[in-house]
């Protein structure tokens, strides 16, 4: 698709925001709308690095390199969003942008839906900050940069809170006195607009599986599982941040909080430097001593700290997995998705190997070729399925983009 063949609809742009990264797409509005199949986009790229070494790339609805640049310094989010407009100005050009969709983390109690942009909803949203931290303010900022250079551009907020919103009260709590569940102190769950994608491609993909027991394992940087039914959130490994359930590349997941006390009490640690601690030195990366890139952990795999943290990230996927199935009474398929489910076979054998128990068998030849169906039947004909599926949230962000305005009335 190219913007030429979209021109009379106009165009939707999805952003996603990260501490050290933004992530864009370009769709064709129509493409987007309710009954189109999956939208493919025009353009898709990312400045990522911004903390480092930043490099910007832009490819094209064929996955062809259009645009390609590196700077030697950092690069703030405002200058990085400067040249993404840029870009996107030249390259659009004559071909207007209708919406402009964003990933926001966190959606609080009170946004169960997308929303349309404005002053009420990012102060709203901007109270949230201190539940995520290190996640909200960078999803917010280019929403307000657009708002003071592009006032005349709506914006919608997606929420990846949303849809764990209609879990059942009591999974949302924690054993905590109620004045504080008042405050906000609860299980959200987060990765939602990868879950979301994942249970609308389930009828499609494997139709036997869409109104049944399955967990989806969305892994990469930040990993979680999803206990879903007939597509639907029953509980999620993350609850009150995304620094809970599941280790991570950088995160150490689900954690006693007296260990929080003793860095504060007995290590003399200030609030600031236990964050970074827990977000951005553990995981992987604090545990391998090497890094948080799944990809170069596998090449060293035969040295013991790097083992040791290979299968710590499997064991604490299956002690997951083991959970959800008390939730969901039984397992009928195990989802792997995102970056480390999508592309690493080595962690979907290790996983289905250590969760056999289910009644889940490899197939290693369809493993390797990666998918989307990774498991052979089992002997009785009855066991559980394991899938790969690709996710892709800013399909969802744009979908629902377009949707928001029409509910608005803004369309």
């Amino acid at each position: 698709m190219s913007a030429g063949g979209v021109a009379g609809d106009g165009l939707v742009l999805t952003l996603n925001a990260g501490s050290s990264s933004i992530k864009f797409a370009v769709y064709g509005w129509a493409d987007c709308l309710p009954g189109q199949p999956h939208p493919q986009p025009a353009w898709r790229g990312q400045i990522d690095g911004l903390t480092g070494h930043p490099r910007f790339v832009a490819q094209d609805g064929r996955g062809q390199t259009v645009a390609e640049q590196g700077w030697d310094e950092t690069l703030s989010h405002a200058a990085a969003m400067e040249h993404l407009l840029g870009w996107l100005d030249q390259t659009l050009a004559g071909h207007p942008l209708r919406v402009c969709g964003h990933r926001v983390v966190h959606g609080g109690v009170q946004h169960a839906l997308p929303a349309v942009v404005d002053e009420a909803l990012l102060d709203d949203l901007q109270a949230l900050c201190p539940l995520a931290p290190l996640h909200q303010p960078h999803n917010l900022a280019p929403i307000r940069l657009l708002r003071a250079t592009r006032p005349s551009l709506p914006q919608v907020a997606c929420f990846d809170t949303a849809f764990h919103r209609g879990q059942d009260e009591v999974v949302q709590r924690f054993a905590l006195p109620r004045w504080l569940t008042e405050r906000g102190v609860r299980r959200y769950g987060f990765h939602g607009l990868s879950y979301e994608h994942i249970a609308g491609e389930l009828p499609r993909v494997a139709p036997g599986l869409a109104q049944g027991r399955v967990i989806v394992a969305h892994l990469g940087n930040g990993a979680s599982l999803c206990a879903m039914r007939g597509g639907r959130s029953l509980a999620s490994t993350m609850g009150f941040s995304a620094l809970d359930g599941l280790m991570m590349g950088t995160r150490c997941g689900t954690l006693d909080a007296a260990v929080v006390f003793y860095l504060l009490r007995e290590l003399k640690m200030s609030p600031a430097d236990a964050e970074k601690l827990l977000y951005n030195d553990s995981g992987l990366k604090g545990v391998s001593g090497v890094s948080n890139d799944m990809r170069a952990l596998r090449e060293r795999a035969d040295e013991p700290p790097v083992r040791e943290a290979l299968d710590l990230y499997v064991h604490r996927i299956a002690r997951e997995v083991g959970s959800l199935c008390a939730v969901l009474g039984g397992l009928d398929g195990l989802v792997f998705t995102a970056g480390i489910g999508e592309h690493d076979a080595a962690t979907r054998a290790e996983v289905i190997r250590a969760c056999a128990w289910l009644g889940l068998e490899l197939d290693e030849a369809a493993n390797a070729a990666g998918g989307p169906l990774i498991s052979r039947p089992s002997r009785t004909g009855t066991g559980p399925q394991a899938w790969v599926i690709p996710t892709d949230e800013e399909a969802m962000i744009a979908r629902h983009a377009v949707a928001a305005l029409g509910a608005a009335g803004a369309v």
